[in-house]
């Protein structure tokens, strides 16, 4: 972009910012950053948080990404971090116009992550908050060694999927301490509309959690079945000193502030698709920017042939709701009618839904129709429809969307056999484990436990059990 270009951007974004308020978005102040390809991909291998800890495996990710750029088989247009102020990072080498769509785009990103029910426990403080994580964990690396911090990072990454985003004052409870041992505390924030729910939440694990804390836990075991193996690990394991149960509860923290993210990816994405599409259209655009914003759109919600594309199918979803909504208005003439507008539905789905309910509520056979959103099975070497019931299309999203996607992995006893070993079950749902990601995940947790470690799943219908000693993985039908 050239200075002039740099000019008539940051107009745009002004003029762009007043038209997203005008239909009814509601964001945190934005602050736009451009910076080179390099610094780009450097904050999309960290998950897009440029003051996170560092380990290896962001450094592949960022080779990975680099290169696919390099070859022109894929790019990041625009990286978002959900905190208050906004962050937003475009690419210099982005056109005027591809750096004006990313920027309605990411203006609807910070609305919805404002507003979504998921995100009210967020910390909007993160950038802060990693940059002192990542501080301390190089003060480790001073006093125990890099290779042993990384080996411990190692273990705590490979599970880090494995926690349970209800429990919200779990979070705060077993919270960090600085360098100087004083406690972080979250910074205040205004009630919202849901707090109360939240609270409920919060009142419940408390309960839990004083319960183990006086006595009627025994300390070495969870009383009941545990869904956060995380939290699990920090508050049993007898075999973390203390930097390592810190490492080990920011991974934790890093992963639910990532979370509402994980189980709204379709919701989200459409969402801000749909805006930059509206807000785009009431730009001054010349006919070449015209050219050039419709093929970058059309790039953007292309369908794929293997896998769900979130931009696409999150747009149609929220135009369909808008359509639905505003026939039944229209219906009723809107005489005395409770019935809200479309973008008056739209807003309250935002608010209150995830992936999981939202195309649960939402996807009908219309849309499924569409969207050729069928389910599709490789036979030899072509692909072939092997389910199109409607329900069975929807319920099969849906499942994909539990958990974030991740296997759902309990604690059932840390004292197996009374013998300190951890127990842990796979709550099955017709979707197997990856054998091979499994034998190679279990000497993880065994790093972080201390002890043998035992993995009931089923395999081929039957259950199973894999058990890994600290030498290797067995396994055996039940």
């Amino acid at each position: 972009m050239t200075p002039a270009e740099y000019g008539e951007l940051e107009a745009a974004i002004e003029r762009m910012t007043d038209i997203a308020k005008g239909f009814g978005l509601d964001f945190y102040d934005m602050r736009f950053e451009l910076v080179p390809a390099d610094v780009l991909y450097t904050f999309g291998a960290y998950q897009g948080m440029p003051t996170r800890f560092s380990h290896w495996s962001f450094g592949k990710a960022y080779h990975r990404m680099k290169m696919d750029y390099d070859f022109g088989l894929s790019r990041i247009y625009e990286l978002v971090i959900n905190s208050d102020p906004c962050y937003a990072f475009l690419m210099d080498s982005n056109s005027l116009v591809q750096n004006k769509l990313v920027s309605a785009h990411v203006l609807a990103h910070c609305d919805f992550f404002k507003h979504n029910s998921l995100f009210a426990r967020t910390s909007r403080g993160v950038v802060d908050s990693m940059a002192a994580s990542a501080e301390r964990f190089r003060s480790y690396e001073m006093q125990h060694g890099k290779d042993a911090v990384e080996e411990f990072l190692d273990a705590a990454l490979a599970v880090q999927e494995h926690v349970d985003a209800s429990r919200t004052a779990s979070r705060r409870q077993f919270g960090r301490s600085d360098k100087d041992g004083k406690t972080e505390r979250q910074p205040s924030r205004e009630r919202g509309p849901y707090e109360d729910l939240f609270e409920l939440d919060a009142r419940l694990a408390g309960a839990t959690e004083k319960g183990q804390q006086d006595g009627t836990d025994s300390g070495s075991h969870s009383s009941q079945t545990e869904k956060d193996l995380l939290l699990f690990l920090v508050h049993h394991s007898k075999v973390l000193s203390d930097w390592q149960r810190d490492i080990l509860t920011v991974v934790r923290e890093e992963m639910l502030y990532f979370w509402p993210q994980i189980e709204t990816k379709i919701m989200n994405e459409g969402w801000a698709t749909y805006w930059h599409l509206r807000i785009m259209r009431e730009l001054p655009l010349t006919d070449a920017e015209s050219f050039d914003f419709a093929h970058m759109h059309s790039g953007v919600v292309l369908p794929s042939k293997t896998s769900i594309n979130p931009y696409a199918l999150g747009l149609k979803m929220w135009e369909d709701i808008e359509k639905r909504w505003d026939r039944m208005l229209a219906e009723t003439d809107g005489a005395d009618s409770v019935a809200p507008s479309g973008r008056e539905k739209m807003f309250e789905v935002r608010e209150m839904e995830s992936d999981t309910s939202f195309i649960r509520n939402y996807l009908t056979q219309e849309l499924v129709d569409e969207l050729d959103l069928y389910l599709y099975q490789k036979v030899g070497n072509e692909w072939r429809i092997v389910e199109q019931d409607f329900e069975k299309v929807r319920d099969k999203l849906c499942a994909s969307r539990v958990n974030g996607g991740y296997p759902v992995l309990l604690v059932r006893d840390g004292d197996y056999q009374l013998t300190g070993e951890l127990y842990l079950f796979h709550a099955y749902e017709g979707m197997e484990l990856d054998v091979r990601y499994t034998e190679k995940t279990l000497p993880y947790v065994h790093r972080l436990w201390g002890r043998p470690v035992h993995l009931e799943t089923v395999l081929e219908g039957r259950p199973v059990l894999f058990t890994y000693d600290g030498k290797k993985t067995a396994r055996k039908f039940l």
